[in-house]
């Protein structure tokens, strides 16, 4: 076999894996949306949910998701970028990096199963709270730091040492090479790996389940004072996401229209995932030209 025949093999060989992970993605989220979007409607969005009578809506779940998701990542994101920044620049080599190293990868390695018993016991019973969205979102971000401290660290590492060390020459400090060189080269692959965060939150099941719970108060969405025990923004209240309402309603529910109901709000979780991942991927796009100066 010659390298041209090897060459053409090889080529339909990717191709063909291609389309098959394409074809399966399609055809998951069209089956998902050609069964779901038919249930969602405006009273859908803006009515609660019931547990006795058809014809409940997501509105408290779909709030909480996105609520647990901005807590969360306002925890993950700082604390992974930082731990990048450490381990790519500050770190030096021997056996305290290689162990810390390990137990990044052994992190991102446990099941979310597994967080979710950990958030349990440290989370919910040590410190007392009970199940909270403070509790769930502690919990996820030991779920995702380490995906985002190891993207956080190749993304720094893949900037070409040229431009670093360029900078360095010209007498500017470590930390301010990295604030103004570093950090704004890497950032649309920090980006991705929040992204890559981002929709792992939003679509975890079984790590809420033990933290942030299975029910919701009774909100009142015209108190926002965070300190209230029916405000919505308040941290210390259970809060069901929409996953977990999905779960939920397939296996415990008792209402008539169970199957519509786990239908349209299985399609509003994946048209949530692509718009945000859409908006998120815009404005970070806006976010990297202002800070490259770059069209």
């Amino acid at each position: 076999m010659n390298s041209r025949v090897a060459d053409r093999i090889a080529t339909s060989v990717f191709v063909a894996i291609a389309i098959v992970i394409v074809s399966v993605l399609v055809g998951l989220f069209s089956y998902i949306l050609f069964n779901g979007v038919s249930h969602i409607s405006l009273d859908f969005l803006t009515n609660p949910s019931s547990n006795v009578r058809a014809g409940g809506g997501i509105r408290d779940q779909l709030f909480n998701s996105f609520y647990i998701l901005f807590i969360t990542m306002i925890i993950t994101v700082p604390l992974g970028v930082g731990g990048g920044i450490y381990m790519a620049e500050y770190a030096k080599h021997g056996k305290i990096t290689n162990t810390i190293r390990t137990c990044i990868e052994v992190l991102a390695s446990l099941p979310s199963i597994v967080i979710g018993m950990f958030g349990l016991l440290m989370f919910v019973n040590l410190t007392g709270w009970g199940y909270s969205i403070l509790g769930g979102a502690l919990a996820l971000t030991v779920f995702n730091l380490p995906v985002m401290v190891r993207v956080s660290e190749d993304a720094l590492r893949s900037v070409p040492r040229d431009q670093k060390e360029a900078s360095l020459a010209l007498g500017i400090t470590h930390w301010h090479t990295i604030k103004t060189i570093l950090l704004p080269t890497a950032f649309p692959s920090i980006l991705t790996g929040a992204i890559l965060a981002s929709g792992r939150v939003f679509g975890e099941a079984a790590a809420l389940l033990f933290t942030s719970g299975l029910s919701t108060p009774r909100l009142d969405y015209a108190n926002w004072n965070p300190f209230v025990e029916n405000s919505p923004l308040n941290i210390f209240r259970p809060a069901e996401t929409l996953a977990v309402h999905i779960w939920s309603v397939n296996t415990q529910g008792l209402i008539p229209d169970v199957e519509d109901i786990a239908n349209g709000a299985s399609a509003v979780l994946i048209l949530s995932v692509l718009i945000f991942n859409l908006g998120a991927r815009l404005i970070g796009g806006f976010i990297h030209r202002k800070l490259t100066a770059s069209k």
